[in-house]
């Protein structure tokens, strides 16, 4: 049931109570637009308890990970085969996912059957990700080319990585990837969730926050003029604005380009983005990314050096560019990555324009200043992405940030959404509703084609694109509960933009569109209590009351 908006007024007295929402508000959210100038003078940064909000939730994190299908982390749940790793014992009446029956376990139409990988297993090559290549693995909708199109299973020099013949269509189960399940088991998960276009990290992260990969420009990485460029932009206008639908690192970020120590032509972005709405609603947020705090400075540029090495202990560099999509945008860009002013104010526009470090995200967290909307990106070794990082590191992350989120006072507004930027290529067997087709004949295939192209015309903005994974972290979570309404990237961002009465993003932003996650909660009262996790082995440590 995706209510949006829909049957306003008694829903939002039920879930809100009567007077609790100013007039202005609720004429923001009943025509989608944001407050009027009058009105926005008449409000200040201010804690989130005391902003106007459609539902109970006053905080919500978003932690985006890495180039994970649903099949890869969910194929098989909640049934583990306890042969290796962490136990996992599904509680009674567990809904079923649509996932990986014995069919596409034993006669799958692809070159390989899918096969379990264990903990032993957990670095493994990076796979195609790209545009085309998922495209062309899905086959029309077949979803039998996976190994042809996206399989990598060779890592060359990279010897701790794991490979064979068929990886693309492999996946874990609870004996790895035990936090995920964990989570699964006592809060909400969807298995109808879908990245908003085909392709990589960029474009995801894109649509996370602003639902429109069209207005991609590239720019000299210096003097920021434009130029042509086909690995930027692609299907560019007359004047050079285009659709991202690969990885460039951001315009206005010193530490892009290696720490501008290469030469190749960055990406910027026009057009909003939620932050800009947020901010026109005086609504305190931020991005928080592992590394991005510099190192030092080269000349006239911060420099992101920090590193870490993963369970394998391959190191990596914790910062990844192109992996913060604010810094695209120039209204919402930290281009040298300066620190925020104080502590209190993180979330509030300063020198830092809200893009920090997740080391200022458990600042704030601890000094009881959360903002009202967070963004937290791992550090490259812990944000899941095969290759580099992996489940084991991932999991680290993830429940090490909602164990310290659930024990403050903030927990019991707050709801943690568990998201990813792309599917890297996985195997899924989910074939999805194309809602928006293509017609570029060097990158689009079949299944994009065939489709009507949105009213605007943009091209290389196909979706939806492969399953991903979606879960929901809350009191007022749903309890071992598998959702089915249909969703992607951008109704995470629509449920940010109408719990803050913050109206939509427009340019034919995927938002519009969107499915919502109103199915995954249950806001009459709380309803799911804390669970705190052993990060390392995602095993449950103690489970208790909201």
């Amino acid at each position: 049931m995706d209510t949006g908006i829909g049957r306003r007024g008694r829903r939002t007295r039920r879930l809100l109570g009567a007077g609790a929402l100013a007039s202005a508000a609720v004429l923001a959210i009943a025509t989608g637009s944001a407050a009027t100038s009058a009105d926005a003078q008449q409000l200040r940064p201010r804690p989130a308890s005391w902003l106007p909000t459609l539902t109970p939730i006053k905080h919500v994190v978003v932690i985006f990970g890495e180039n994970i299908s649903f099949d890869h982390y969910f194929g098989t749940y909640p049934d583990a085969t306890n042969e290796n790793g962490t136990p996992f014992q599904p509680a009674k009446n567990t809904p079923k996912v649509n996932g990986l029956d014995r069919q596409l376990l034993t006669d799958n139409p692809n070159a390989y059957n899918p096969k379990r990988l264990g903990p032993d297993q957990a670095l493994t090559c990076d796979q195609n990700h790209s545009y085309g290549a998922e495209q062309a693995a899905f086959n029309g909708g077949a979803m039998d080319k996976f190994v042809e199109k996206t399989e990598t299973d060779k890592c060359t020099g990279q010897p701790v990585l794991f490979g064979e013949p068929g990886l693309v269509m492999d996946y874990y189960d609870g004996n790895t990837v035990t936090g995920m399940w964990n989570y699964a088991q006592h809060y909400a998960l969807s298995d109808n969730s879908f990245n908003t276009v085909f392709g990589p990290s960029t474009p995801g992260a894109i649509n996370l926050i602003s639902g429109q990969t069209h207005g991609m420009q590239a720019v000299d990485p210096v003097s920021h003029e434009p130029v042509s460029d086909p690995s930027v932009t692609q299907s560019p206008d007359a004047e050079g604005v285009g659709t991202v639908i690969n990885d460039p690192d951001p315009a206005w970020d010193d530490c892009s380009d290696n720490n501008h120590t290469a030469s190749d032509n960055l990406g910027a972005m026009h057009g909003r983005n939620v932050g800009d709405l947020l901010n026109q609603r005086h609504v305190t947020w931020g991005w928080f990314q592992g590394g991005f705090r510099p190192t030092g400075t080269d000349g006239d540029y911060a420099v992101c050096g920090q590193q870490h090495a993963n369970v394998g202990e391959q190191s990596s560099v914790d910062y990844s560019p192109h992996h913060e999509p604010f810094q695209y945008y120039q209204s919402t860009a930290n281009p040298h990555h300066l620190p925020p002013s104080s502590v209190q104010a993180i979330g509030q526009t300063d020198r830092a324009n809200h893009q920090y470090d997740v080391s200022d995200f458990d600042d704030s967290l601890q000094a009881g200043s959360m903002p009202a909307v967070s963004f937290l990106k791992a550090p490259e070794y812990q944000d899941g992405h095969a290759g580099y990082s992996d489940p084991l590191d991932e999991q680290q992350f993830v429940a090490g940030q909602i164990n310290k989120i659930q024990q403050s006072p903030e927990w019991s507004s707050t709801a943690v959404v568990l998201a990813y930027d792309d599917s890297d290529g996985w195997y899924d067997h989910a074939s999805p509703a194309i809602v928006n087709g293509s017609r570029d004949a060097s990158q689009d295939q079949e299944i994009c084609t065939g489709k009507p192209v949105g009213h605007d015309g943009y091209a290389d903005r196909c979706g939806y694109g492969p399953r991903l994974p979606l879960l929901v972290v809350s009191p007022y979570s749903k309890v071992n509960y598998v959702d089915h309404t249909r969703t992607d990237q951008t109704s995470v961002l629509k449920f940010i933009e109408d719990n803050w009465f913050a109206g939509r993003i427009g340019d034919s932003s995927f938002d519009a569109r969107a499915g919502g996650l109103w199915n995954m909660f249950g806001f009459v009262r709380p309803q799911a209590g804390k669970l705190r996790l052993d990060p390392k082995s995602g095993a449950v440590a103690s489970a208790g009351q909201h």
